[in-house]
């Protein structure tokens, strides 16, 4: 009976253990605006050449927008007020001098989703070399987590229109405040209306074998959104001239390689201007490589917002065209 009562204990002692290791610890749910960053460091490093280099990276401006605007918008405070509530904000960059030299991402520190930063050194140097080498890394997984974010606030209401399903066999998650404004055989025109213009979102197929050719590879891209503008995507009517969305002259757009809904993808990113008209935007395409379907399948955002930052409507229609299923 005494080693029944010591094994049952014993047991009793490991089930506890086990239930309280399976108990997720309770954390607030986080704060703050999408796309923007605490720093946390003191003000005389803020103001020398350490906060020099944090804006380089964390303030540098976006790619393919029509001016510049910082890829996140940056709030400094000093050790002493990051206490409280403002723990609780989503994206936290903690940089300061002590006696180690260290630099990592934590994942849910004081709230979630949450990720901190934190980069140390023993010296101001040590401090900026790991910023340099780390400010991608650390970009990335915030970019991640805030894609992640925007999604989850416009699942709250769903747009539940089929026709990318019937046309394309797709799904694509976006606000029900975006409706159908344009469908042909194969192209489909989704739009949302915003106080200074519009949000779009466009869909179409191209045979398989279309840019195959590296040397002509960016060139072909443009004749592609050139030749569904012309199309597809007329602009105001002007008398004696054609007017239409057209990838701008000026700048070749950036191009990036990229996984979407599972599959190999070519991100591009640039301007969209009216022939014979002055309008423009940024617009963002990802051109996916279906071989399932014997296809590559297009899908494109872009804004009209004149006058008007233009970051977090690409950033919603990124987390838009992030979503894509295929059925």
């Amino acid at each position: 009976m005494k080693k029944f009562g010591t094994l049952f204990i014993l047991l009793l002692v490991i089930a506890t253990s086990c239930e309280e290791k399976n108990k997720k610890v309770y954390k607030p749910a986080s704060l703050g605006a999408i796309n923007n960053l605490v720093v946390v460091m003191e003000t005389h490093l803020w103001e020398s050449e350490i906060g020099d280099k944090v804006r380089e990276h964390f303030a540098a401006p976006i790619v393919g927008l029509t001016w510049d605007e910082a890829k996140f918008t940056i709030n400094h405070m000093p050790q002493r007020v990051f206490s409280g509530q403002t723990r609780h904000r989503r994206s936290v960059l903690f940089v300061g001098l002590d006696t180690v030299n260290i630099a990592h991402i934590k994942t849910d520190l004081y709230a979630s989703p949450q990720k901190v930063a934190v980069i140390k050194g023993t010296t101001r140097e040590e401090i900026i070399q790991n910023i340099e080498d780390t400010s991608d890394q650390i970009i990335a997984a915030i970019r991640q987590m805030e894609i992640k974010e925007e999604q989850k606030r416009f699942e709250r209401s769903l747009n539940k229109e089929k026709v990318l399903e019937d046309k394309f066999n797709i799904t694509l998650k976006m606000p029900s405040l975006y409706t159908v404004g344009k469908q042909e055989d194969n192209f489909v025109w989704i739009d949302m209306e915003i106080p200074k213009g519009n949000m779009n979102i466009i869909a179409y197929e191209m045979p398989s074998e279309s840019f195959s050719d590296e040397s002509t590879f960016v060139g072909d891209i443009v004749k592609m959104r050139d030749s569904i503008g012309k199309k597809y995507i007329p602009g105001p009517d002007i008398p004696n001239k054609t007017t239409y969305m057209a990838t701008e002259k000026a700048f070749a757009p950036y191009i990036f390689s990229a996984e979407i809904g599972g599959k190999k993808a070519v991100e591009v990113r640039g301007i969209w201007e009216v022939q014979n008209y002055p309008m423009a935007g940024p617009f963002l395409t990802y051109i996916i490589n279906d071989s399932e379907n014997d296809r590559k399948l297009v899908l494109e955002g872009f804004t009209f917002a004149p006058a008007t930052n233009k970051r977090d409507y690409m950033f919603q229609l990124e987390a838009i065209l992030k979503t894509v299923q295929f059925n």
